[in-house]
C-alpha cells in the first residue's frame, strides 16, 4: 500500500490547473468552481515489466460504504489487452486522503500471480459479511476468467483472487451486493460477465458467504448474448441487471440469483457517432440506483443530434427492471453544439429518490465531433438534484489531452471503456484517468479525483431537456460494428444485434 509524495501529487495538479484554465472553450462550458478547478492525483503506475506501456492507468470503477471509497483499475495498459495488474485506490475518510496499491496473486507481475495481465475492475461492498470484493478478468488464451479480490480490512490490503469461472471464454464481468438488511436476500453477491469466446450469452453467478463460494453459472431464461452488464440491488431483493446488444437491453432475479428472466428491451437499438481520431469508446451503459430501487441507466445516443454528428449522453429509468422510460437528453450544452460525449460515469445518491434524487454525471469529450487529427480531449461533469429532471451545465474537470498522450490499444487511443461515480456521505466522487504530456519514453497518466465533491451552488442555472425530442430516423454515422467482447474479436451476428435472446 502506497501514498503519493506531497511533491510528485502538487506538481501534476498544478499542471492540471494551468492547462485548463489557459485552454476550455468558454463558449462550450461554463467556468469551473473553485472545488473543481483542479484535481489530485490518487495513485500511479510503478511496473518496470516488458509488454507493458509503462506511467498508466485505465478504466476505473468506484463503490463507497460508509466514509471509504474503493476504485479499481487497469495498470500498466499492454497495447493489446488488459494491462499488467489491477490497481486499487482507497479512501476511508470521505475522500479526503487516498492510499493506492495492486492486487496480490492475480498476475506474473505481482506478488506470485499466473496470469498474464488482468483487466475489467469492478467494486462492491458486502454490508453483511463486511467485506470488500473487486472483481477482474485475468486473462488467459483465448480471453480470460472470472475471479474476485477480497479485503476484511477496509479495502485497505487485498486476498489472492478466488476464480469463479474458469472457462477462459470470458468478458467484460460486473459485482454487486445486496445490502438491504430487510431484503430476504441480503448478503447476496451477484457476478456478471458474458461468455465471449463461445456462445456470447451473459452469465450470471452467486455468492452467500461474502465472495468465498460462487454457484454455477447460469444464463438467462432466454439465453441472451451481449456484453456489459451491470447488476443493481433493489431494497425488496429484486436484482436488475441493464446491458448491451446493439441496443439496450435488461433482465431480472426475484429469487436472490437462483434463477433469471427472459430480457425486456430498453431500446432496441442505440444510434451514436463514430468518435474521431481513432480514440476508443464503446456503448456500454452506465447503471445506478436510488433508495427506492429506481434504476437509472445511461450511455452515449445520437437520437437528438441532426445527421448523428455527435454523441449526447441519454438516461432512461425503469422501477422493476421490465418498463423503461424513453430514452431522455442530459443537456450537457445544446442540441446545436460541436461537442462529442462519450464514456459515461452516473452516480446516484443512494440515500435520496424520486424528485429529489441527487445525480452526478462524469464523461469524457471532444469539444469539436469532426476533431479529425487535431483531437483534444476533456473530462467534463454535471449534476442534478431533482431525479434528472434538470441539470446543471457541462463543466470541466480536466484536460486537454493530446490522444498521443494515452495507451494505445486494439481499438485505438484508450482512457476507458467505463468509469464512475459515487456518493460518500451524500458526497459525489470520482476517480478518472488523466494523461498530462506524454514523456520521451514513458507515458504520464494515472488515476484522478477531486479534492471537494462534485456538485453545484444553489444560485446555479440548470437546464431541462423535456422538449427536446429524437430526429425521426437518426441513424448512426458509421457502420457499426458489435462484438461480444471489448476488444473488437468476436463479433456478435448481425441476426443477435437488437434481439439478444432466442425467444
Amino acid at each position: 500500500m502506497k501514498r503519493l509524495s506531497a511533491s510528485y501529487a502538487r506538481s501534476l495538479a498544478l499542471l492540471l490547473i494551468l492547462i485548463p484554465a489557459l485552454m476550455v472553450p468558454l463558449l462550450l462550458l461554463s467556468k469551473p468552481a473553485d472545488a473543481q478547478s483542479f484535481l489530485v492525483q490518487v495513485s500511479r503506475d510503478d511496473f518496470t515489466n516488458s509488454g507493458s506501456q509503462h506511467k498508466t492507468e485505465v478504466e476505473p470503477d468506484t463503490y463507497a460504504w460508509g466514509s471509504t471509497i474503493v476504485s479499481a483499475f487497469q495498470v500498466a495498459r499492454n497495447s493489446y489487452w488488459g494491462g499488467a495488474d489491477v490497481g486499487f485506490a482507497t479512501s476511508t475518510d470521505g475522500g479526503k486522503t487516498w492510499t493506492y496499491g495492486y492486487l496480490p496473486g492475480l498476475t506474473v507481475n505481482y506478488q506470485g500471480g499466473s496470469y498474464y495481465a488482468a483487466s475489467d475492475a469492478s467494486v462492491a461492498y458486502d454490508a453483511k459479511h463486511g467485506v470488500w470484493l473487486i472483481a477482474t478478468l485475468p486473462l488467459v488464451d483465448p480471453i480470460g476468467d472470472i475471479a474476485v479480490s477480497r479485503s476484511t480490512d477496509g479495502g485497505l490490503h487485498w486476498g489472492n483472487p478466488i476464480v469463479i469461472d474458469a472457462t477462459h471464454q470470458d468478458d467484460k464481468g460486473w459485482i454487486a451486493c445486496d445490502n438491504n438488511a430487510s431484503s430476504p436476500y441480503y448478503g447476496h453477491c451477484y457476478t456478471e460477465w458474458d461468455a465471449a469466446a463461445s456462445t456470447g450469452q451473459i452469465k450470471m453467478s452467486t455468492s452467500t458467504d461474502g465472495g468465498l463460494t460462487w454457484g454455477a453459472a447460469l444464463s438467462t431464461a432466454n439465453h441472451a448474448t451481449g456484453l456489459g452488464g451491470q447488476p443493481l440491488v433493489q431494497p425488496n431483493g429484486t436484482v436488475v441487471v441493464p446491458f448491451n446488444n446493439g441496443g439496450m437491453f435488461s433482465f431480472v432475479s426475484t429469487d436472490g440469483g437462483g434463477s433469471w428472466s427472459t430480457t425486456y428491451t430498453i431500446v432496441g437499438s442505440v444510434p451514436y457517432h463514430g468518435t474521431a481520431g481513432g480514440f476508443r469508446t464503446y456503448l456500454l451503459p452506465s447503471a445506478e440506483i436510488d433508495a427506492t430501487g429506481k434504476v437509472y441507466a445511461a450511455w452515449m445516443d445520437c437520437r437528438f443530434r441532426s445527421g448523428c454528428t455527435s454523441n449526447d449522453i441519454v438516461m432512461s429509468t425503469s422501477t422493476d427492471g421490465k418498463t423503461w422510460t424513453s430514452p431522455a437528453r442530459i443537456p450537457i450544452d445544446p442540441v446545436t453544439s460541436t461537442v462529442d460525449h462519450f464514456i459515461p460515469g452516473l452516480g446516484v445518491d443512494p440515500a435520496t429518490s424520486g424528485a429529489t434524487a441527487h445525480l452526478a454525471l462524469a464523461y469524457y469529450y471532444f469539444p469539436v465531433s469532426n476533431c479529425g487529427g487535431a483531437c483534444q480531449l476533456y473530462l467534463g461533469y454535471v449534476v442534478s438534484k431533482d431525479g434528472g429532471g434538470t441539470w446543471t451545465a457541462g463543466k470541466s474537470l480536466g484536460g486537454p489531452m493530446l490522444l498521443s498522450w494515452l495507451p494505445d490499444s486494439d481499438l485505438g487511443k484508450m482512457v476507458a471503456d467505463y468509469i464512475s461515480v459515487s456518493f460518500v456521505n451524500g458526497n459525489a466522487y470520482g476517480v478518472f484517468p488523466v494523461a498530462v504530456n506524454k514523456a520521451a519514453v514513458f507515458y504520464n497518466e494515472a488515476m484522478y479525483t477531486t479534492p471537494r465533491p462534485l456538485t453545484s451552488s444553489p444560485s446555479e442555472p440548470v437546464f431541462s431537456s423535456k422538449d427536446d425530442q429524437p430526429i425521426p430516423g437518426v441513424q448512426s454515422d458509421h457502420e457499426p460494428r458489435l462484438f461480444y467482447d471489448d476488444e473488437g474479436r468476436y463479433p456478435i451476428p448481425p441476426e443477435k444485434q437488437g434481439h439478444p435472446g432466442d425467444d
